[in-house]
This record gives C-alpha cells, sequence and structure tokens, in this order.
C-alpha cells in the first residue's frame, strides 16, 4: 500500500475551496487528459459530491479504459471529506481532503490519499516502480486546477451562492 500527502495552498476562502474540490466537473477538468467521465451508473454526474453519494469515473490510464466507484464516506464542512473507492481497478482507495484556514485568508488544501495496487504479488512492485509517481502526478495536476479555478473569478461558472454568502466568497 502506498500513502501520498500533497498539501497546497489556495489564496481563497476555505468554503471555496471545500466545494470546488467536491465539484464534479472541476474533477473533469482536472483530469481532461485522461477523457474522464462521470458515468450515469452513479448516483451523481454533476454538481457537488455530497455524504453517501457515488460517483463512477471512466477514464483511461495506462491505455486501458477504467470504471471506479467512489462514495463520500466522511464530510464534515468546510475542514474534511473522505472518499472510498467502493469498486474499482486498487484493491483499495481512500482519499481524506483536509482545508485550514490561514490567517492571511488562504486556504490550506491536504490530501492524503492510501492506495493499495491490484494483484496482490505484483501491486507491491508496481506501487514501488510506478504507481506511487502516477499518482501524485494526478493529485498535483487536480489541486492545480482548483487552485487556479479558485483564484480566479471562474469559481463562479461551477459554484451558485444565495447573494449574502457570496460576497463573502468574492473576497
Amino acid at each position: 500500500m502506498i500513502r501520498l500527502q500533497e498539501t497546497t495552498v489556495i489564496d481563497a476562502p476555505i468554503q471555496r475551496c471545500f466545494d470546488l474540490a467536491r465539484s464534479v466537473e472541476v474533477h473533469l477538468i482536472a483530469n481532461v487528459h485522461s477523457g474522464e467521465q462521470a458515468l450515469a451508473v452513479g448516483e451523481i454526474t454533476s454538481g457537488l459530491v455530497g455524504l453517501g453519494q457515488k460517483v463512477t469515473w471512466r477514464a483511461k490510464h495506462f491505455g486501458i479504459w477504467h470504471n471506479l466507484t467512489s462514495e463520500t464516506t466522511a464530510l464534515e464542512p468546510p475542514s474534511h471529506f473522505q472518499v472510498t473507492m467502493i469498486q474499482g481497478i486498487f484493491r483499495s482507495m481512500q482519499a481524506d481532503h483536509l482545508f485550514r484556514a490561514l490567517p492571511s485568508g488562504a486556504t490550506e488544501m491536504k490530501d492524503i490519499f492510501a492506495i493499495a495496487a491490484p494483484l496482490p504479488l505484483l501491486g507491491p512492485l508496481a506501487e514501488v516502480l510506478f504507481l506511487r509517481r502516477y499518482m501524485l502526478a494526478l493529485v498535483r495536476e487536480r489541486n492545480a486546477v482548483i487552485k487556479q479555478i479558485a483564484e480566479s473569478s471562474e469559481w463562479r461558472h461551477y459554484l451558485s451562492y444565495p447573494e449574502a454568502l457570496r460576497e463573502d466568497l468574492s473576497q
């Protein structure tokens, strides 16, 4: 099993960052290189993923199309959510996304992944040889997209808030 941790500082309010990280549309933009789609076989295919909701993702990795169904297994707005694979290529996968407001008004987003490759005998070798590096690159790409959207006015295309909250999040 591999464990990955990546921390990204985003110059935007915590609620905006938390919600963008739960957005199906933002996830798809961050994974455009793999042709990723949210399939209708999951519970949701757009919007913000909530507690207990499942999304089935279809993407091409290593030249092969894969389906992965994940469920949001913990949700503590705006500081934490957890996503757990319930069906897919890995023996197991769990991602914790933690958010902390910084004194500057920026947000620290920390992602912690635990992933076990398939095939009990060859899996550990694959984890060492390429899976760690590949998954870390995917996490960094996702975080760069979230950061870019959160720090620009583009976030308004993905999130809608009541007017009072919208003004707080615009700062």
